[in-house]
Parts: structure tokens; sequence; C-alpha cells
């Protein structure tokens, strides 16, 4: 699981696991942030740019972020990690699911 640990979505996430006895890995954007492959990934799997479009982050850098070139874009999101959508739970090289809801949480295994 990929996020950041005072959040409180990474928090009911890890709270779920927890409570259900599931062993996971917690990566901290903070401590480690992606790398430009990862965000490759998350981007593929989420169909667009992994990003919390409703955080407060995102928009005090929405415009330069929608303005950017793609790689501009993977800088600024190795570079400003609360920007990206959380948590992000992964089965090996798989997306899992991108944020947090009970319902298909309560369907890991």
């Amino acid at each position: 699981m990929f996020g950041i640990n005072n959040c409180n979505t990474v928090k009911k996430a890890i709270n779920h696991l927890d409570n259900s006895g599931l062993k996971y890995e917690f990566i901290n954007f903070k401590k480690t942030p992606p790398t430009k492959d990862q965000l490759k990934t998350w981007k593929d799997a989420f169909e667009d740019w992994p990003v919390n479009k409703k955080g407060p982050t995102y928009r005090k850098i929405k415009e330069d972020f929608e303005a950017a070139t793609a790689a501009k874009k993977y800088q600024i999101l190795m570079e400003t990690t609360s920007a990206i959508k959380r948590p992000i739970l992964m089965k090996g090289a798989k997306v899992i699911h991108f944020g947090y809801d009970e319902e298909a949480y309560g369907k890991l295994k």
C-alpha cells in the first residue's frame, strides 16, 4: 500500500487491513516518493493521472499541472506526493485499488 500516513483515507484503509488480519507493506510517499515507473503503472491502471483532484494540494498545482508536458507531470507528482490519489493498493506489480472503499476492501483476501 502506498500513501501518506497522516491522511485520513489512508488511516481508514490501514485500519481495515489491520482488522481483517491481511498482511501488507506500507510505503509512505513522504519518505519514499514514487518513481516515474510507478507513476506510469498507476496512470495506466487509473486510465488518467493518479491525482486527487478534490484535494487542496492539487488545487494549488492544478494550473501548472494541466499546462505541463507529460515529463513535467511526472516530475511534479514525484515532488508533490500529497497530490497523488491515495491509498494505492497493489499486489505485486498489479494495482488492486485506488482510494479506500469499504466494500472493495471487504472483498480482499
